[in-house]
C-alpha cells in the first residue's frame, strides 16, 4: 500500500510536470482538510507528513497536557506526554501522532477532489512563475486552433492567446504552423494563468535583431527606436556604443544575410535600418531614406520639421500612401512637413515680394505725412479800414477784393490751366444758329434729326 501511494505520487509529478516535493506538499495540505472532517475536531490543529522515500502517511495533532483529560481529541495526560517529551509540564501544548487506522481509504475516497484542486493550483502557480520571467522575450509555439477573434498557440506547458489586434494583417495562419511570437503579458485568472502573445509588437523586431546580430545582443550596437507597420514596412534606428563599429552594417550582415533572415521570419516585411544621430536634422534626413534631402528646418517650439527635397524625390520621400513620411514621424518623434524645391523657391519669392511691398507702403506713407503742410487759421479782414494792398479805381473809390471770411478758397485745375494761344491764320468758327423747330437746342433738350424730303415723281402710264 505504501509503495503504491509513492508510485501514484511519482506519476502525478510526471503528468503535471511538477517537482515531486511540490506534489507531496499539495497532498499533505489536501489530507489535512480530509482528516479534519472525518477524525478530528473542526478547529483542531493537525498536520500531515508524507515520507518522500517510503510514502508513509503520518498525522500529528496538537494536544494540551492536563492531569485528568476529559476530551481525548484536545487533551493528553501528563504520563502520556512524558513519553513523547520528558520535560513537558502541565498546561503546555505538544504534537502527538494520531494517525487514523483507515488512512489509506480516506486518502483514496474523501480527499480525491481536494488533492486534484491542490495539484491544479500548484500547476498554475508553477506555470505563472515560469512564463512571468519570460515576459518581453520571444517564445516558439505551434498554432493549435483558430477562432474568428483569436488564435490559440501551444507553448508546451500552457496555451497562449493571440488576439486579432496582435496579429499581422498580411499573414495567414494555419493549424500546426510553428511561429516565433513575442510574449506580451502573463495574467492570473480563476482558470489559471492567461498568456498573451503578439506578432505585431515593435519589440518583436528588436528581439529578432538580438537573435540575429550578436553586437545588438551584447550591447555594442543599440536599437534606439523602432517604427513599425506590421506586415508591410518598418524603420529601425541604430547607434554604435563603441568606436569603429558600423551599426547599420552589423544589423544588415554580410551580403544582407542577417536582415534577410528577419524578413523571412516576418513573411516579407520590408525593413529600413538607418543610423541614429544626436543632431535632429541629420536624424530626420536619415529617417526619410532612401529619399535625398536638400534641407531640414526645425521649429523646436512646435516640434515641426520642414524638409525640402528635389522635385523628382518628392513622391519617394512621402512614400506609398504617405507610409515613408508616417514611419519617419514615428521614428524621430517630430512632425515632418515635406515640400519640393520648386514650391520652396516660389514661397521664398512671394515672401520677398510681400516684404518689399510692405516696406514700400510704409516709406510712401512717411513721405506723404512729411509733405502735408501745417494748416493755419484764415486771416480775418476788417470791413472798416482798407487793407494795405487795397486797389483804388480811377474814380478814387477803393476796390476791395471779395474775401471769404473763415473759409479757404478751393482752386480747381480749370482755374489755373493756361489756355493755348490761337493758331496763326486760323479762321474763327461760326456758331450755328439754333432754330425753333426741328433743330438743335429744343426746349426739351432732345436733339432731333432733320429728315430730307424726297420729291415724289408721278409717272404717267400713257407716256410710258
Amino acid at each position: 500500500m505504501k509503495s503504491d501511494f509513492l508510485i501514484a505520487i511519482t506519476q502525478l509529478s510526471a503528468e503535471k510536470n511538477l517537482p515531486k516535493e511540490v506534489v507531496i506538499t499539495a497532498l499533505e495540505a489536501a489530507l489535512v482538510s480530509a482528516y479534519r472532517k472525518d477524525s478530528f475536531a473542526a478547529n483542531q490543529n493537525i498536520s500531515v507528513k508524507i515520507s518522500p522515500t517510503t510514502g508513509e502517511v503520518k498525522v500529528w495533532a496538537e494536544k494540551t497536557v492536563v492531569e485528568l483529560p476529559l476530551d481525548g481529541r484536545y487533551e493528553i495526560s501528563l504520563d502520556e506526554a512524558h513519553r513523547v517529551k520528558p520535560d513537558v509540564q502541565i498546561g503546555e501544548t505538544i504534537e502527538v501522532e494520531a494517525t487514523p487506522p483507515n488512512a489509506g481509504r480516506i486518502a483514496a475516497q474523501t480527499a480525491k477532489q481536494v488533492i486534484l484542486q491542490r495539484l491544479h493550483e500548484a500547476e498554475h502557480s508553477a506555470i505563472f512563475e515560469e512564463y512571468a520571467d519570460k515576459e518581453g522575450d520571444i517564445v516558439i509555439g505551434m498554432v493549435q486552433r483558430i477562432e474568428p477573434r483569436q488564435i490559440f498557440i501551444d507553448l508546451g506547458r500552457t496555451e497562449a492567446v493571440m488576439p486579432v489586434v496582435e496579429q499581422m494583417r498580411s499573414e495567414r495562419y494555419r493549424v500546426g504552423q510553428r511561429l516565433k511570437v513575442y510574449l506580451l503579458e502573463v495574467v492570473r485568472t480563476s482558470k489559471g494563468p492567461r498568456v498573451v502573445v503578439s506578432r505585431s509588437h515593435p519589440d518583436l523586431l528588436r528581439r529578432l535583431f538580438e537573435l540575429e546580430a550578436p553586437e545588438v545582443f551584447s550591447g555594442a550596437v543599440e536599437v534606439k527606436s523602432i517604427a513599425r507597420e506590421a506586415g508591410y514596412r518598418s524603420k529601425v534606428a541604430v547607434a554604435a556604443r563603441q568606436d569603429g563599429i558600423d551599426p547599420v552594417g552589423c544589423c544588415v550582415g554580410l551580403r544582407g544575410i542577417r536582415i534577410q533572415n528577419i524578413v523571412s521570419e516576418l513573411n516579407g516585411e520590408k525593413i529600413d535600418v538607418v543610423r541614429w544621430d544626436p543632431d535632429a536634422s541629420v536624424f530626420i534626413a536619415n529617417a526619410l531614406s532612401p529619399a535625398q534631402i536638400l534641407r531640414v528646418d526645425l521649429d523646436e517650439g512646435n516640434g515641426v520639421a520642414t524638409v525640402v527635397v528635389p522635385d523628382k524625390q518628392l513622391s519617394l520621400a512621402i512614400g506609398k500612401e504617405g507610409q515613408n513620411a508616417r514611419l519617419a514621424t514615428k521614428l524621430t518623434g517630430w512632425r515632418i512637413d515635406i515640400k519640393s524645391a520648386s514650391v520652396d523657391e516660389t514661397e521664398k519669392v512671394e515672401a520677398a515680394k510681400l516684404l518689399v511691398e510692405t516696406e514700400g507702403e510704409a516709406t510712401v506713407g512717411e513721405e506723404l505725412l512729411a509733405e502735408i503742410p501745417a494748416i493755419s487759421e484764415p486771416a480775418l479782414v476788417s470791413a472798416e479800414a482798407p487793407a494795405a494792398d487795397t486797389t483804388f479805381t480811377p474814380s478814387g473809390v477803393p476796390f476791395k477784393p471779395k474775401v471769404t471770411v473763415g473759409k479757404s478758397k478751393i482752386r480747381f485745375a480749370e482755374d489755373i490751366l493756361i489756355s493755348a494761344p490761337p493758331k496763326l491764320g486760323a479762321k474763327p468758327k461760326k456758331r450755328k444758329k439754333k432754330g425753333a423747330q426741328g433743330k438743335e437746342g429744343a426746349e426739351d433738350g432732345i436733339r432731333l434729326k432733320k429728315t430730307r424730303r424726297v420729291p415724289e415723281i408721278v409717272v404717267d402710264d400713257e407716256e410710258s
